[in-house]
Parts: C-alpha cells; structure tokens; sequence
C-alpha cells in the first residue's frame, strides 16, 4: 500500500468507503434537508433584519442646523434656519414645533397637514406655514424613489426644543 497524504490522497477509495460509510442521514437524526431548511431560514431572516433596519434608517430625516440667532429686539426669542432631508418614502411622527415654522421645498415633493388643514403636496419653490398651535399630523416624503429636502425657518423661544411629539 502506498503513502497517505493528510489531505486524503494516495488512500484506496474502497478501503474508506468500508471504513467510513456515507450518511444519507447527518448525527443526531438531522437530515440533509433540514440543515439546509435551517440555514435558508436563517439567511431570509438576516436579509430581512438588514432590511428592517435599513428602511428604519432610512426613514429617519437628516436634520442639518444652518443658523440659529437671538432676537434682540423680541428678548427671549429666537430664529432657527435648518434643512430637512427625507430619504425615499422617509417620514416624521405626528408632532409639533411651539413655534411659527416656515418651510420652503428645494428638492423632491412633499406631503403636509397640520391638523384641521388640508393635506399638501408642495414641490420646489413652494412654501408651508406652520403657526405654533398647530400639531404637523402628515410630514413625508412624496416619492417611495426620489429624496426630498426643504428649508425651514423657525421663530421660537430661546432654548425651546425644535419638534415636540404628539398625537
């Protein structure tokens, strides 16, 4: 008989195939099938978390500061300029600002309502008045493909959070 090699080669195949038969069933009574069910399973659950998540990311709205300045005349009071981007089919929750938001559509299209009011699509150029009463019900992006972005101005008071949850 020849050398063996670690790897298996130079054996006589039928001494193996004596020694070690082949399985049709793996230990532990699990079957072939079942290991690959399980391991389809877990890729469709990893590909769907992935998903998850990124859709939850997605959709949140990147909010960038730009200027913020003291009234001086209005003691108390402040102006804030800030740009929202909404992702495809990105959102906001139900909320309000406490303050007189103006926005201004510079990319993209989209969807407002405050409540009582009536339900906006606004495209570039156009413009919304929030006072600060009002509790912005509907604040989304327009398009499931396309990403929207707006400026807004606020006047509020000094300190003030920007968005209040409500419902």
């Amino acid at each position: 008989m020849g050398r063996i090699l670690p790897n298996g080669a130079g054996a006589d195949n039928r001494s193996r195939d004596r020694e070690m038969p082949e399985r049709s069933v793996a230990p532990a009574g699990l079957g072939r099938r079942t290991k690959e069910a399980n391991m389809t399973t877990t890729l469709v659950a990893l590909v769907l978390l992935c998903l998850m998540t990124g859709t939850a990311m997605a959709q949140q709205p990147k909010v960038t500061s730009l200027m913020s300045k003291d009234l001086t005349e209005n003691p108390g009071r402040e102006v804030l300029m800030i740009t929202v981007e909404y992702a495809p089919g990105g959102s906001d929750p139900i909320h309000r600002h406490n303050a007189h938001a103006i926005v201004y559509v510079l990319e993209g299209s989209v969807v407002m309502q405050v409540k009582g009011g009536k339900q906006v699509t606004l495209t570039p150029g156009q413009t919304f008045y929030e006072g600060p009463d009002d509790v912005h019900v509907v604040s989304r992006n327009a398009s499931s493909t396309k990403p929207a972005k707006f400026l807004v101005f606020l006047i509020k008071n000094k300190g003030a959070p920007v968005l209040v949850p409500a419902e």
